[in-house]
């Protein structure tokens, strides 16, 4: 389910939530800015202490491991990477004063259940082990593994103390990720004070990552990011990363909207109270893990569940999802489970390139994966007003998308044909005709088709080219045991993407080997469509 406390994640699915660069639209001024804080500063100390209001149990989540940062990547950073290491001490003793995950949730209401908290090691050596929900007993499809009461579920209603203002941020396009995050932050400094403190450890230690997989790629160092060159994936993981960025720049504008969390924290300015790699590790943190919650008010649509995920494995073929009944969130599964097998879920119809940013993971198994084609009519075509009309007409862009779902490549092909045909036509009677067509047949000459095929084989040879490892050398480097696990799940997704495109470029291949006659040259095509 994804945009917010970045991204998403399932739900009844799991995505990531785009309007993260909206909070843009509000622009302060660093000097302004500075001068508001100083005021509100005043007006809070001249009615308040000296100190933050305590914090209530009745209120919201944290996020957790060393009290200032949410996931982490090095020993002595923000969130998260306060966690002990593999060969670390600490964590054992942490768990006998404050008991595992579960046993916290049973002593504040979590009914009897079916599923058992058991260990896996990291695939980084450097880290701690990962933990994940188990079943404590076999399990029959329709069987609820758990239900966890909304006392222990956090949502964006309970972090702001208001459905109401919970409602307006979102209708705003405010970051509902963003304001989880930031609370979990201000919760995490109170340490072994606040409630949520053991489901904010258990958040730590699991470092945004999922089952067996990688923290997020917006995480990653600039040289780890280059094993994605060549992918579109790259520029996307740029460009969340700059709409987090945006978000944090505003945070103070919402923080003074949001009542309850400005009055409960009201010396700590976020920007100030956070840098802004604090944010970001906490914002994946929440991003790995948070729930979209379905057939719920807009305040409630996005929750952490503790025993949700990253304790639950994802799987794209799977059909359980975390579900809203009265009271309480459960998880009913899809199918059998043997007593100590690992529990799935369904992570919702994501491409491949969206589960690694949200969770660090590719499925190679995944019925949804795809790749995206954009497509325009030449602007400096003289027929291009009506071409855009006709394309209109017929349910089509002047600038379109077309999607290039894996195992149907034949299918994106043919379906792109017509629009593409439609910027090679220059008569008029022929608009209508090329663009209602379906299929590789052209209903006009055979070099106008040749002319098509080949500016479509071209560009998925120039896609092709700018990864610089071809699938061959791809598969050589996913059968090293000792590949770096960032490098693994990077050349994971670039082969996956390239088998996609292989397809499409030997579905062209064959349409032009259909051709009457192959030795006919292509027409001219002064205004022929772009291609990205």
């Amino acid at each position: 389910m994804a945009a917010a406390v970045a991204s998403a994640p399932f739900s009844n699915t799991y995505y990531y939530i785009p309007p993260l660069a909206s909070l843009s639209r509000v622009s302060i001024s660093l000097h302004p800015a500075s001068r508001r804080r100083q005021q509100q500063r005043h007006q809070f100390f001249r009615r308040s202490s000296s100190s933050s209001i305590p914090f209530s149990r009745g209120r919201s989540c944290c996020l957790a491991s060393s009290p200032e940062v949410l996931v982490a990547a090095a020993a002595n950073s923000a969130l998260g990477r306060g966690v002990a290491n593999k060969r670390g001490g600490g964590d054992g003793e942490e768990k006998e004063e404050c008991g595992d995950l579960k046993s916290w949730m049973h002593q504040n209401g979590l009914p009897p259940c079916k599923v058992v908290l058991r260990d896996r090691p990291s695939l980084d050596e450097m880290l701690c082990s990962i933990h994940y929900v188990a079943a404590s007993e076999d399990l029959q499809a329709g069987n609820v593994a758990f239900s966890v009461p909304n006392s222990l579920v956090v949502t964006l209603d309970r972090v702001l103390g208001n459905e109401t203002v919970a409602e307006l941020l979102t209708t705003n396009k405010l970051s509902e990720l963003a304001c989880l995050a930031l609370y979990l932050m201000y919760e995490k400094k109170q340490g072994k004070k606040s409630f949520w403190y053991p489901y904010i450890r258990e958040l730590d230690r699991q470092r945004g990552r999922g089952q067996l997989a990688v923290e997020s790629p917006l995480l990653w160092s600039d040289d780890e990011l280059a094993y994605l060159t060549g992918s579109p994936t790259q520029a996307e993981i740029i460009e969340r990363a700059d709409g987090i960025r945006r978000e944090y720049d505003e945070l103070d504008t919402v923080w003074f909207m949001a009542g309850s969390l400005f009055q409960q924290y009201p010396f700590d300015i976020p920007t100030e109270a956070f840098s802004f790699e604090i944010f970001k590790q906490a914002f994946v943190a929440v991003q790995s893990c948070v729930v979209h919650l379905q057939q719920v008010s807009l305040a409630r649509r996005f929750a952490l569940v503790p025993l949700g995920p990253p304790l639950l494995s994802y799987r794209s073929s799977c059909k359980a999802m975390l579900s809203a009944v009265e009271g309480a969130v459960e998880l009913v599964v899809d199918r059998p489970y043997k007593a100590g097998e690992p529990i799935a879920v369904w992570c919702g119809p994501q491409p491949n390139s969206r589960l690694l940013i949200n969770y660090g993971f590719v499925d190679e198994d995944n019925p949804y994966d795809r790749l995206m084609i954009k497509a325009a009519l030449n602007t400096e075509d003289p027929q291009y007003q009506e071409k855009r009309l006709v394309a209109q007409k017929n349910g089509k862009l002047s600038m379109q998308d077309f999607l290039v779902q894996v195992g149907k490549e034949k299918e994106a092909v043919s379906d792109m044909l017509p629009y593409l045909r439609l910027g090679y036509v220059s008569d008029t009677s022929e608009l209508e005709s090329v663009m209602s067509s379906q299929g590789p047949v052209c209903p006009v000459s055979p070099c106008l088709e040749r002319a098509v095929l080949d500016q479509l084989a071209e560009y998925f040879n120039k896609r092709l080219t700018l990864y610089p490892t071809s699938l061959s050398e791809d598969e050589l480097m996913l059968a090293d045991d000792k590949l770096n696990p960032k490098k693994r799940v990077a050349t994971q997704l670039v082969r996956l993407e390239k088998k996609i495109l292989h397809a499409c470029l030997e579905a062209t291949r064959d349409l032009i080997a259909q051709l009457p006659d192959l030795t006919i040259s292509p027409c001219p095509a002064p205004y022929a469509p772009s291609l990205k």
